[in-house]
């Protein structure tokens, strides 16, 4: 069976949601099917690798609410930061988002849309990115030999990098990011912490954009 190769309950649930991101973009999907399969991919695969519970959960939520004021401190200080070249172009995208307005006062997309955010984007990110490939890089024959939260530099940065890419025209912030979601992996070693902190950041993110129409965060 598929499930029985180690690395499936870390990079399934991760390529299923970019999957569904690829045929967003050509067949528009409801929010709550993108939540319900990403959830549902996580569930049927992943709950074995998600045993245990967040070593420092106070650290890890105000780590998450850092981070969220590191994401949206330079639009904040600067609002036209993000629409220099080197992050608005046709190359890495538009800092504008994707939410239609009619969408915007919609209880039930608002509802999924954040569920997404906050539930399932912190679980399958944080599998792939610090759950696996920090793991892979280090050793791609058997990653599993390799301890959640062992450092060496190439896997380090290669994953803050990645990360920040996935992130389009907010990939300074996502470097910034990425470097302090690994560097918690390393000081906790810990899946959950980095879930939690994540899930705080996503949090407090989602609230700023619905709160104060911020929608250019949410792409």
């Amino acid at each position: 069976m598929a499930t029985r190769h180690p690395a499936v309950p870390y990079v399934l649930p991760f390529a299923v949601f970019i999957a569904l991101l690829v045929i967003q973009s050509v067949v528009p999907l409801p929010v709550a099917v993108r939540f319900l399969v990403s959830m549902a991919a996580i569930l049927a695969v992943s709950l074995p690798v998600l045993r245990g519970k967040p070593s420092k959960p106070l650290l890890s939520v105000l780590l998450g609410l850092a981070v969220f004021v590191i994401w949206v401190g330079p639009d904040v200080l600067s609002p036209n930061w993000h629409h220099f070249i080197l992050f608005d172009n046709s190359l890495i995208g538009h800092p504008s988002g994707n939410t239609p307005p009619a969408w915007r006062s919609d209880p039930v997309f608002l509802s999924f849309r954040i569920a997404i955010s906050v539930v399932a984007v912190p679980i399958l990110e944080e599998l792939f990115w610090r759950g696996w490939m920090m793991r892979w890089i280090i050793d791609p024959n058997d990653f599993t030999r390799v301890a959640l939260g062992t450092y060496a530099p190439m896997a380090f940065w290669v994953v803050a990098v990645f990360f920040a890419s996935e992130h389009g025209p907010f990939w300074d912030v996502g470097l910034i990011t990425g470097i302090i979601y690994n560097w918690w992996m390393l000081r906790t070693r810990n899946l959950w912490d980095c879930i939690l902190m994540h899930a705080v950041t996503n949090g407090a993110l989602a609230a700023y954009v619905v709160g104060g129409g911020h929608w250019q965060y949410w792409l």
